[in-house]
């Protein structure tokens, strides 16, 4: 039992560290690059990165999977010390699944359904697509993401310190 709440808070750390890198990517340089380009270059790549994040290995493994590895860390964690800080960082990692579900994707999903952006009035796609709204809403969930991570961290310390 000791071996896999090990493993699975690890797993939690590694996988919330992978998903709060890639917001911070996207907060601090992705879109501020991405900003600075014409309205036709930004509809494009974005609907580009869009299309190739979605995938098993970054939804499954990676989005998806640090909440249901912080999850089960905490489950196998509920007489240590280090569940308090598993279950921030849960709380945490959740809201950022919320913000993600509830803002980023339906701007993400509009911004797809616009069109093609060689047949598409861009800069109306663009502007409908509230980069501010999606920048602000990322920035909050890089954050967060890297407060559980931190957080999950402290608690591999803890467990560690308590196995020695």
């Amino acid at each position: 039992m000791n071996g896999l709440r090990v493993a699975s808070l690890l797993l939690a750390t590694m996988t919330t560290g992978l998903v709060a890198g890639v917001y911070a990517i996207y907060a601090n340089a992705f879109m501020p690059g991405l900003a600075k380009t014409d309205d036709k270059t930004f509809v494009g790549a974005f609907q580009a990165v869009d299309r190739a994040i979605v995938n098993p290995l970054f939804l499954g493994l990676g989005f998806v999977g640090a909440l249901l590895f912080t999850l089960l860390a905490g489950l196998l964690s509920l007489k240590e010390k280090a569940l308090p800080w598993i279950a921030v960082a849960f709380v945490l990692y959740l809201i950022t699944m919320i913000l993600t579900i509830a803002v980023n994707v339906p701007l993400n999903d509009a911004l797809r359904a616009a069109g093609d952006p060689n047949t598409i009035d861009v800069a109306a796609a663009r502007a409908a697509f509230d980069e501010s709204k999606w920048r602000m809403f990322n920035l909050i969930r890089a954050i967060l993401a890297t407060f559980s991570f931190g957080l999950l961290g402290w608690a591999l310390y803890l467990t560690g310190t308590s196995a020695a």
